[in-house]
């Protein structure tokens, strides 16, 4: 699978997955801090941006994808960043395959099931009337009825595109729709699972995503994790505090052995 990534400065890789409904440019102002030490590369995952879709969407699929797009561009080992799904996307190749990443930061996500409200996101998604779409204002309007949140609908619209006939999603409304419960969750196969390397969860201070059972799971697969939290952030860590954000991967990047 010929996943879609975007590439800045030099140094040692690091390698970023974004999360759900994202896409790698998301991730572009940390992405650009971070190009000052490293290689930075940000990864379309499957599903999303310019990426392929996958016939069945969880897990270990999208980190098998992510694994050999990691061997294909000469990256095993690299460190990985991965925020919200991108991050359980990065803890299932590190539990199931350690050597094919090397320092792990985690962002605002914990090996955890989660009761989300993103079946509402996609439904409104689905059910955006795409012939009567005239731009992108238009779309919104539509959208503003079952999203309220100006800033979801954006990052919901990001994936809005004009094709050859009109507007169209250029992610995998249907697949994600069909997957979504294992998405909100975690693979019960990696529960007895433990990665051993290096591991930085990084938290807003303003989201609950990483709660007392996260804390506890984090410390049973992930014996070796240190938790920073950012002041002033909720769950979009990286768009909320990309300075802040940026420092605690530089300060954890900076120390590895």
């Amino acid at each position: 699978m010929n996943l879609n990534f975007l590439e800045a400065g030099d140094g040692p890789p690091v390698v970023i997955l974004h999360g759900l409904f994202g896409q790698a440019r998301n991730w572009a102002g940390v992405a650009k801090l971070l190009a000052d030490r490293y290689r930075v590369v940000s990864v379309d995952v499957p599903n999303h941006g310019r990426s392929p879709w996958t016939d069945v969407v969880n897990y270990p699929v999208m980190a098998d994808a992510v694994r050999a797009f990691l061997a294909d561009k000469g990256l095993t080992g690299a460190a990985m960043v991965g925020h919200s799904m991108g991050g359980k996307v990065a803890m299932t190749l590190a539990l199931n395959e350690p050597s094919a990443i090397g320092d792990l930061a985690v962002v605002d996500i914990a090996p955890v099931p989660y009761d989300h409200d993103t079946g509402d996101y996609l439904a409104a998604m689905r059910a955006l009337p795409l012939a009567d779409v005239k731009s992108r204002d238009n779309a919104d309007e539509l959208l503003s009825g079952a999203v309220r949140d100006p800033a979801v609908r954006q990052l919901l619209l990001q994936n809005l595109a004009r094709g050859e006939n009109g507007y169209e999603w250029r992610i995998n409304l249907d697949g994600l729709h069909t997957g979504l419960a294992a998405l909100h969750g975690f693979p019960d196969g990696l529960r007895e699972a433990a990665f051993k390397g290096r591991t930085l969860f990084v938290a807003g201070a303003k989201s609950n995503y990483i709660d007392g059972n996260g804390r506890a799971e984090i410390r049973r697969l992930f014996p070796t994790a240190d938790i920073a939290v950012i002041d002033g952030a909720g769950h979009w860590v990286h768009a909320d505090k990309p300075a802040e954000t940026a420092a605690a991967l530089q300060r954890f990047l900076a120390t590895r052995s």
